[in-house]
């Protein structure tokens, strides 16, 4: 499920087409120049997909940037989907060749193998009880990976919540006239204020519902995963409420055994990844700004969380 379509989700955004990376193949990759080649309707943001005959599918970088430091990011996606792969239950898109910049698509790129596989919603499998069993053997696998003694470091979800906060304001300006930003502004200040969650675990730092593959209620293969690495043990628990309605989530957190001190976080980056949703994408891709919505919808009817928030209408 899906779609692309004219509006440019970002600013600086870079054309594509099925021609322009059938001649980006052809050149750089001559094995599979008889291969079709065809974009496949998503909702991703980061990177456009275009499936490669039966097996492969070629990820290229949506928004514009320094090559140098795209090809830093490349490989270093690369390297972390190949320890995902080593690791994850589940199968994984694996890293199989690197483009090198032309002078139709100025950065680098990257293949990767194909899964089969319907990707997931919000709401398609939100009482799923064996969904729900997948995903805390998922959860718990990464979290039981070697850290190699690594901790989290760089900018984006996974470190200090309270790092957030100039984001944070951001989408609290942009939403106003489109959620009720004074519960949500108070609901932040509750959030961002939680202890830590717990040393770093390994994480695939992005468990949305379009990066993980269904087949009737059960998962068969994770997407995106080039983020994965230590961070805040917390983090993966954002599927709960992308993913979950309330009876779902309880046995989650049941199979995980998370504490309080655990799951409140775990909302807590569910709610910064959703602000940032609803308005950025409002127009560009509906289907993200939908998701926002959902979580935030989630979030804010459930009994813990509405207990952070008395006081606070």
């Amino acid at each position: 499920m899906g779609y692309f379509c004219q509006m440019p989700m970002h600013d600086d955004e870079l054309h594509l087409d099925d021609d322009m990376v059938r001649q980006l193949i052809v050149e750089q990759f001559p094995e599979w120049r008889r291969e079709p080649v065809r974009r496949i309707a998503t909702e991703g943001t980061v990177n456009a997909i275009f499936r490669i005959g039966d097996d492969f599918a070629a990820r290229l970088p949506l928004r514009g940037g320094n090559p140098d430091q795209v090809l830093t990011d490349v490989r270093r996606e690369a390297a972390a989907q190949g320890e995902l792969a080593l690791c994850c239950p589940f199968p994984v898109t694996e890293p199989v060749a690197i483009g090198r910049p032309a002078a139709m698509y100025p950065l680098p790129w990257s293949v990767q193998t194909w899964l089969p596989g319907e990707v997931a919603t919000p709401t398609g499998l939100a009482g799923s009880t064996k969904f729900v069993e997948d995903l805390v053997v998922l959860i718990s696998t990464f979290r039981a990976a070697d850290t190699g003694g690594r901790h989290f470091s760089g900018p984006g979800r996974g470190g200090r919540l309270s790092d957030s906060d100039e984001w944070m304001e951001l989408c609290f300006r942009e939403s106003a006239g489109l959620l009720d930003v004074g519960l949500l502004r108070g609901l932040w200040a509750r959030f961002r204020a939680l202890p830590p969650a717990g040393s770093d675990v390994m994480t695939h730092g992005d468990l949305i519902p379009g990066n993980l593959l269904i087949s009737g209620e059960r998962l068969v293969g994770i997407l995106d995963g080039g983020g994965f690495g230590a961070a805040d043990p917390a983090l993966d628990l954002v599927a709960a409420w992308h993913l979950l309605d309330a009876g779902a989530r309880s046995k989650l957190r049941a199979g995980l055994n998370c504490s309080v001190v655990e799951w409140l976080p775990g909302a807590a980056w569910a709610f910064q990844q959703a602000m940032g949703l609803v308005w950025y994408y409002r127009d560009s891709n509906p289907g993200m700004s939908a998701l926002g919505r959902s979580t935030l919808d989630r979030l804010t009817s459930d009994p813990e969380i509405l207990a952070l928030c008395e006081g606070l209408r």
